[in-house]
Formats: C-alpha cells, sequence, structure tokens
C-alpha cells in the first residue's frame, strides 16, 4: 500500500472512504495498493490520478509501517510525500468526501488504524487510552 503524504502549508489532504465495510467513512490519507510490477512511487502516482483526478509528484518515502488490523487484513504502507499538480480534485469512485486538516485538528478515532502512529509522529493528539 502507498499513501501520499500532500501538504499544503501546515495541512494534510485526508480522503474518507466510502460507506460500507468494516472501514467505512472511516479518513485516512490518500493513496491505495501496489500492483504486481508496479514501484511504490509509480503506484503513488497512478492512486492520486484515479482518486483525486490530479497528476502528482512522489517525493521521498518518509516512512514504511505494517500493520495488522483485528478483522485480519495485514498492510505494509509506504508514506510518501507527493506534490499535486492542482489543488482542485475530482474525488474517484473510491473517496466519499475530501479535506485539509491541520495534524493537530485530526480526531485519530475517524482515521484508518493504520495511519494513527504516523499521524501522531506528524503532530495529531495521541487518543487517550482511558477514554475508551
Amino acid at each position: 500500500m502507498v499513501a501520499a503524504v500532500i501538504r499544503d502549508g501546515e495541512r494534510l489532504l485526508l480522503t474518507q472512504r466510502p460507506p460500507g465495510g468494516a472501514l467505512g467513512l472511516q479518513w485516512e490519507l490518500p493513496g491505495g495498493k501496489i500492483e504486481p510490477g508496479e514501484t511504490p512511487e509509480a503506484a503513488l502516482v497512478r492512486e492520486i490520478r484515479e482518486e483525486l483526478g490530479v497528476e502528482a509528484s512522489a517525493q521521498e518515502t518518509l516512512e514504511i509501517v505494517h500493520h495488522d488490523y483485528a478483522h485480519g487484513t495485514n498492510v505494509e504502507i509506504h508514506f510518501i510525500r507527493c506534490e499535486v499538480g492542482a489543488r482542485e480534485f475530482r474525488a474517484g469512485a473510491g473517496i466519499h468526501a475530501i479535506r485539509w486538516a491541520a495534524p493537530s485538528e485530526i480526531d485519530l478515532d475517524q482515521v484508518l488504524e493504520a495511519d494513527r502512529p504516523f499521524l501522531v509522529r506528524l503532530g495529531a493528539p495521541a487518543p487517550d487510552p482511558k477514554a475508551r
């Protein structure tokens, strides 16, 4: 999997999954699956074109994380800094909503589990384990 780290000043671009399924309506950094034979950078450029309708340029890989979801899915995510050619996005079929948010404004309870530790390292407030 690849995840685009797209910034506008201090804000990050987030996309929301469509309703339905175990991960419906969760927010995430945009991106998706790496196809066979594809590099993570090529996958990121393709996914941003498909999901947001804009051209992108993959920069450096910031982090690679592994996450095991309780429902059985295991993922490896390449978080890659990305520049986009436009700021007007056209949401693809796999996108319910798009928004910009400063890390400090992100409610991690509404974000995919696999993205949470990375977002905390960017400044999102860590969830309070006592509040659960």
